[in-house]
């Protein structure tokens, strides 16, 4: 089971780093504090959602340990916030997904892999009884 990841709220904004960008002149890095390290499961459903999201603005977003850290201008910034708490609330939805289908993908799985070992072992078994008759029949 894998966890669902908050932004760690309140947030204190006098605690938050904000500093300007290095690489572009009117950006900012803005690191927003979750309230745990995101697994891999939850950082792959996040990544999908932020990349498949139609509200592309001018931002970048990555997880960087249990921080959530934006480079962006400071136009819309009300607007990006609600953004980022949209996708990780879609995020937190696809883990619940995932959570229930999951255990039953594993037993489905599991199933397929006994089926193919059966068909396997029935396999061998008519081999060898071509290869050496009936003294390995049933």
């Amino acid at each position: 089971m894998f966890k669902k990841v908050k932004l760690l709220e309140p947030v204190d904004a006098n605690k938050i780093n904000i500093t300007r960008d290095h690489y572009f002149s009117n950006a900012y890095i803005i690191d927003l504090p979750l309230d745990s390290v995101p697994d891999h499961a939850w950082q792959d459903i996040f990544d999908r959602e932020w990349k498949m999201s139609r509200r592309l603005w001018d931002r970048k977003l990555f997880i960087i340990g249990d921080k959530l850290r934006l480079i962006t201008t400071p136009n819309e910034m009300e607007e990006k916030l609600g953004w980022i708490k949209e996708l990780i609330e879609l995020t937190n939805k696809g883990i619940d997904e995932y959570n229930r289908i999951a255990p039953i993908e594993k037993q489905l799985e599991k199933q397929e892999t006994l089926e193919d070992e059966r068909t396997f072992i029935e396999s061998v078994r008519d081999v060898l009884r071509k290869k050496f008759g009936a003294a390995f029949t049933r």
